[in-house]
Formats: C-alpha cells, structure tokens, sequence
C-alpha cells in the first residue's frame, strides 16, 4: 500500500486585486490548499516544494519546513486546511509542486500538487 496515493490535495487560487499593482507588474494571488488523508496510515508533512511560473517563463522554487508554520499530522480521515500567498509579474501564472511526507510506518514520500493556474479573472477563458 502506497501512502503517497492515499494524500490528495485540493487547491483554489484566486487574484488579490487589492495587494496587487500592473504597473510595477506585481501581481498578487492567494490560494487554499486543503490536504486530506483518505488512506489508512497516519502521515505528517515535512517539508514542501513550489515551481511557480509566470506567463514570461520565470520561475521561482520555493523550499522550506512545513506550511503556514505547520507540520501537520493527518490521522486516517483528516485533512488540513490553509491559505498562503504568491507575487508574479504577470497577470498569469502556475503553481505546482509536493509535500514530503511521512508515514507513521516509516515510509517517506511526496505527496504531489498538480499543476494549477493564476490568472487574473477575464483574460483566460
């Protein structure tokens, strides 16, 4: 039984329309990550792992312990809930990346986040 197969991970973004400024080309997002246990090992997140690119092809990596100042530990049937933030210099951009993880058991591995979009609402249909 693989335990990376057993951690899913939801994520809405949206525009910061407030925080956010075209002219300096700062464009602001927020995104909910919503991170669930459906297996049945007990699993605690170490560290995360971020690609974000803009529609210019730059890309940042971001590496660090935890999120929000959390390592979360999912008990069979939880999940966790946070919001964090990224800044681009295009109205258009993507995130994705992975958790480590691991087991109770032991056993280490990535829990991985598909590919998501950042856009500013009206310009991709």
């Amino acid at each position: 039984m693989n335990p990376a197969n057993n951690i899913t991970v939801d994520v809405q973004s949206e525009f910061i329309e407030g925080q956010s400024n075209p002219k300096e080309k700062r464009y602001v997002f927020a995104y909910t990550i919503t991170i669930a246990n459906t297996g049945t090992v007990p699993a605690k997140l170490l560290t995360r792992h971020w690609l974000i690119t803009d529609a210019n092809g730059e890309i940042q990596e971001v590496r660090g312990e935890g999120v929000v100042g959390a390592q979360p530990h999912l008990k069979p049937g939880q999940s966790f809930r946070y919001t964090s933030g990224t800044v681009i210099e295009t109205p258009v951009g993507a995130m994705q990346g992975s958790y480590q993880m691991i087991a109770d058991n032991g056993e280490e591995f990535d829990a991985l986040i598909a590919p998501f979009s950042l856009a500013v609402p009206g310009l991709v249909h």
